[in-house]
């Protein structure tokens, strides 16, 4: 099969595509053709190895000393169950799926195996494999991060880098959990964010939110550039800040795949994509997911 390796750490350059063997799935595990994946921010952190110091080290051991251990990226995909181990209850050959690979990544490549129990379910009905692939990294993440901040029905939620894969989730569940939503992104995705939902918008290059009089129970910054010393004057007495930086990794789990399954068929979620690339292409969307002015996905096409 053909997949995408990241040969050492560095350039969007060290990606090769290359014939690689075709896995075969153990007794526990589904066979998956993989129709898209997506080029994440956290594929673009590991190729080029961007770690803070202190975690430099540790990571380098977890991770791989001279290059990634797990050389094929990729940590969210849809596509096609192809064979199923004999142990295997919840899924069928033909079954269409989407999923998180996590740490042990595989998802640029045209097959992977899984575990059946893993972080996959059913792919939502109403949506292609490339939009189904764009839902699990942001959704989740935003899911994970908005309970942290014990989100609530009728707070004020401000979402810091709303139009990114994670923040443009938030703003969709942020409304799902009955809130009133601030959004902050560049003067370029204003209205894209108005249309996932948010009620009032903000751009960052000509205002500083920090220094308004709205006060929030909830600031979540989903792109890591905010602080809480600095969003401390914008919280609400008991208000909490939320971020994906530096507040742990966001938990995965099947039971949010599947409730974000039932948001996006019932119609109150949909993915945001960006661009679309074809596997070897992937060099070039690492580069442009680097440069940090996304929307939403970038989306990888497979087959």
């Amino acid at each position: 099969m053909k997949a995408v390796l990241c040969t050492k750490y560095g350039s969007p350059q060290v990606l090769i595509l290359q014939q690689v063997p075709k896995p075969a799935p153990k007794e526990n595990e589904v066979l998956i053709k993989i129709h898209a994946t997506t080029v994440t921010s956290g594929d673009v952190r590991v190729r080029g190895f961007k770690s803070p110091l202190l975690y430099w080290l540790p990571m380098r051991i977890f991770l791989g000393i001279r290059r990634p251990r797990k050389p094929i990226l990729g940590v969210e995909l849809a596509g096609v169950v192809e064979e199923v181990g004999q142990r295997v209850t919840r899924f069928k050959k033909g079954d269409q799926v989407y999923a998180m690979t996590g740490m042990r990544f595989g998802a640029h490549a045209e097959y992977t195996c899984l575990r059946e129990d893993g972080i996959v379910t059913h792919k939502p009905q109403n949506v292609t494999f490339e939009e189904a692939a764009a839902i699990p990294f942001g959704g989740t993440s935003a899911l994970h991060f908005l309970r942290k901040g014990k989100i609530q029905s009728g707070q004020n939620v401000l979402i810091y880098g709303a139009s990114g894969a994670v923040g443009s989730a938030a703003v969709q569940l942020a409304k799902y959990f009955d809130t009133e939503v601030t959004a902050v992104c560049g003067p370029t995705n204003l209205e894209l964010v108005k249309s996932l939902g948010a009620d009032h918008v903000v751009d960052y290059t000509i205002e500083d939110f920090t220094n308004s009089n709205n006060k929030y129970d909830i600031i979540f910054d989903a792109v890591g550039k905010a602080s809480t010393s600095k969003c401390q004057n914008a919280l609400k007495t008991n208000g909490k800040f939320v971020t994906v930086d530096g507040q742990g990794i966001a938990k995965e789990r099947t039971e949010d795949l599947e409730f974000l399954k039932e948001r996006i068929e019932s119609g109150q979620m949909k993915p945001v994509i960006d661009r679309y690339y074809k596997l070897d292409q992937i060099s070039i969307a690492h580069e442009y997911v680097e440069t940090g002015r996304k929307k939403g996905s970038v989306v990888i096409r497979v087959v």
